[in-house]
């Protein structure tokens, strides 16, 4: 039994995490490539749904943009199933549905749609329900874009809860205050399932004394909410995507792999505990 399985029972339905945070350069997609990567070696199959035009979540798994790729703007659109996009990582157990750069009109094109908030939830849904898949998931990490948008909302639509990366400087709180505003506004009208899971601070520079303010100033606010791991800043987090691998791939010993597999194990251990409640 691996150590995933002691900490959490398996069940059927994947538990879905939107990692979002409207402001850019915050360790957002670092985070989902390294913690989806932390979650497959400690033996959980996990799915990444990049959702960013930029795509980053994809290239930082190695995985090259193709001329007519589907990706997950076919998937948004209803021109292709969930399961026809999804491609391995090369990583065991880590699968990735990659996003391309026609994600930058979906904003326009969603809102002539009908259920235009859940495109992702029912993709997800559907992609549970195929047989002919034949790979059930512990996991689905929706990498979100830096803004509000549609995009953002199908994320939130269709998960069972949040997770914030929030880098370590002066203005965090700020933006912080509107995502979970905007968490509260979806969950009463869109999903009421939808909660916060986590708040990881990422950048943290132990030299900095703004770090550990900022450390505080979230901690006072949300509590528990937020995670006891910290993401240092950390120059081989910084050099492994030019790379196209997780920073637990380029460099399992530096100081950032190790955050990324304590992180893991933290998620893991409050999803046991709510599921326990």
């Amino acid at each position: 039994m691996s150590f995933a399985e002691k900490l959490l029972p398996q069940t059927q339905a994947a538990r879905i995490l939107a990692l979002a945070n409207q402001k850019g350069g915050v360790g957002k997609t670092t985070t989902a490539i390294n913690l989806g990567t932390a979650l497959a070696a400690v033996g959980e199959t996990v799915l990444i749904v990049d959702l960013d035009p930029q795509g980053n979540a994809s290239t930082g798994l190695g995985i090259q943009r193709r001329p007519q790729q589907r990706s997950t703007y076919h998937v948004l659109m209803g021109e292709a199933e969930l399961s026809s996009v999804i491609v391995s990582s090369g990583i065991p157990r880590l699968d990735c549905a990659p996003s391309t750069m026609d994600l930058l009109g979906a904003e326009l094109e969603l809102s002539e749609i009908s259920r235009k908030t859940y495109r992702l939830a029912d993709a997800i849904q559907r992609l549970e329900a195929d047989p002919r898949h034949g790979k059930r998931y512990s996991y689905v990490l929706a990498d979100c874009p830096p803004s509000l948008n549609l995009l953002t909302i199908n994320a939130l639509s269709a998960a069972d809860a949040v997770l914030v990366p929030l880098q370590c400087e002066f203005f965090a709180l700020e933006g912080l205050s509107q995502l979970l505003k905007t968490v509260e506004r979806v969950k009463g009208s869109l999903n009421p399932k939808l909660s916060v899971q986590g708040v990881v601070l990422t950048m943290f520079d132990r030299r900095n004394s703004l770090s550990e303010q900022v450390a505080q100033d979230v901690r006072s606010v949300l509590g528990d909410k937020v995670y006891q791991t910290v993401i240092p800043r950390n120059v081989r987090v910084s050099e492994a995507p030019s790379h196209g691998k997780p920073v637990l791939l380029y460099d399992h010993e530096c100081a950032g792999s190790q955050a990324y597999i304590r992180l893991a194990s933290e998620i893991i251990r409050r999803e046991r505990d709510l599921r326990a409640a």
